[in-house]
């Protein structure tokens, strides 16, 4: 029996797409195409370059390509291959929304009567659009997990986030999450007096061949604003501006001038090159928030950081520094947060519990958070406002003012041209599956961004 076990597994060849992308330019040389042409046993290099946007970096050393670029790369040199199981580990991290959903297309694109594909997602929309059965894990990271029967995807999804497994009877979460409707928490007259109204003027910045122009907006405390657009749209250009690091070329002909702000910045990308312990860095960088005890119970325990005190800056994981940057971001005392991609190496649970961090720290502290971040499902939850980027990425853009989460939404889906409707159980954002007849039926009453029942 172990013999005949042993020679089906032989038979099995399986392409394994890895988390870390970034670590891929260490043991790849060469250019894409020379690469991809090297591994291309289906015949569709041509196809994929398309699909996945590669053809602008057909020609770069794989060595230069950006995190984005790596990770559209990996996902073709598994695509273009022939095999029998195809698995992607986290293939939408440092991937724009339009990035994810071309992504997803690709891996549903495998799909073949004596093949199977296996993904690790962590960003739910992009894991309900193109899943067919969707399995859980839950346990105690470092000790043990256990793996759910396969459900389906909006059964199994669900079940992740309320926290329990109704076959089992298990309950591995003490809560579950349900996504808010509301479009903003200033609910009457009496409250949206007292908040602090900040606006800034029209303006425009023009950097080598990209040119950035950004509307006259404005924008009040305990609010988060999140910036919704492709790579390459000039959003932390935007941010830079607002922070006074960046002058602008152009500023409009109203009497609104750009405001001063102190900004606290966490960068999409964390390098770890404190040479101590996590408990020197914070002593260093936030020593009077991190020994406050509102701030200890309301970023630090959820964050799980009293866990990583004692561990050397230098030897923690993507998740762990994920963690240590938006505690440090938070901790530095500013009028404005500049949040890019809290979701990245967070798994699902520790996204869900970074945005209520997020959420509830600005709401108390009174201050304006500005976030970038491509999970949509995050986004749409962290959401009070919305900025939307529209133009050609990387040479002429615009950035809207902020505008409520319904309108900003329907505006960025139909660039998109995908739509989302409401799961009735906990109101998260599901991604309508292409011409289905949800999709037609919302995209002809011009509703992309559906909120009702």
């Amino acid at each position: 029996m172990v013999l005949w076990l042993f020679i089906i597994i032989l038979w099995i060849w399986a392409i394994i797409k890895p988390q870390y992308v970034d670590h891929i330019p260490k043991a790849v040389q060469g250019n894409v195409g020379q690469v991809l042409d090297q591994k291309d046993e289906s015949g569709k290099k041509e196809g994929l370059c398309v699909d996945l946007d590669l053809n602008q970096v057909i020609d770069r050393n794989v060595g230069d390509l950006s995190g984005g670029e790596l990770q559209r790369f990996a996902i073709a040199v598994v695509a273009v291959q022939n095999a029998d199981i195809y698995m992607f580990d986290e293939p939408s991290s440092y991937l724009d929304v339009k990035q994810r959903l071309k992504a997803a297309q690709v891996v549903r694109s495998l799909l073949r009567p004596n093949s199977y594909v296996i993904v690790v997602e962590h960003d739910l929309s992009v894991l309900d659009y193109l899943s067919d059965f969707i399995c859980c894990l839950y346990g105690k990271p470092g000790a043990y997990g256990v793996v759910t029967l396969p459900f389906s995807v909006r059964e199994g999804i669900n079940i992740f986030l309320s926290g329990f497994v109704p076959t089992e009877n298990l309950r591995f979460r003490e809560e579950s999450l349900t996504f808010r409707v509301a479009e903003t928490p200033q609910e009457s007259a009496e409250e949206i007096q007292t908040y602090q109204r900040y606006k800034y003027p029209t303006m425009s910045k023009t950097q080598g061949n990209f040119k950035l122009t950004v509307v006259e907006g404005e924008f009040t405390d305990s609010q988060i604003i999140v910036m919704l657009g492709e790579n390459g749209t000039g959003k932390i250009t935007f941010i830079r501006m607002l922070a006074g690091l960046l002058k602008p070329d152009e500023v409009g002909d109203s009497d609104v001038e750009i405001p001063e702000f102190n900004v606290s910045y966490k960068p999409q990308k964390i390098s770890p090159k404190f040479q101590a312990s996590v408990r020197h860095l914070l002593h260093q960088k936030i020593r009077d928030s991190y020994m406050h005890p509102q701030f200890v119970s309301d970023v630090m325990k959820p964050l799980q950081i009293e866990q990583l005190m004692d561990q050397e800056v230098v030897n923690l994981s993507g998740g762990e520094l994920q963690r240590v940057a938006l505690c440090l971001c938070l901790g530095k005392p500013a009028d404005i947060y500049l949040i890019d991609e809290p979701s990245a190496y967070l798994d699902s649970e520790q996204r869900i519990v970074a945005s209520k961090v997020i959420k509830r720290f600005i709401l108390h502290a009174k201050k304006t958070a500005f976030v970038v971040e491509h999970d949509f499902m995050m986004a749409t939850y962290l959401a009070d406002r919305v900025i939307v980027y529209e133009g050609t990425p990387s040479i002429d853009c615009t950035a809207t003012a902020p505008q409520s989460l319904m309108s900003g939404m329907n505006l960025f889906l139909s660039h998109l041209d995908i739509t989302f409707r409401r799961d009735p159980t906990n109101f998260r954002p599901r991604i309508n599956k292409l011409d289905s007849t949800k999709d037609r039926e919302q995209k002809s009453a011009g509703s992309y961004y559906y909120l009702d029942d």
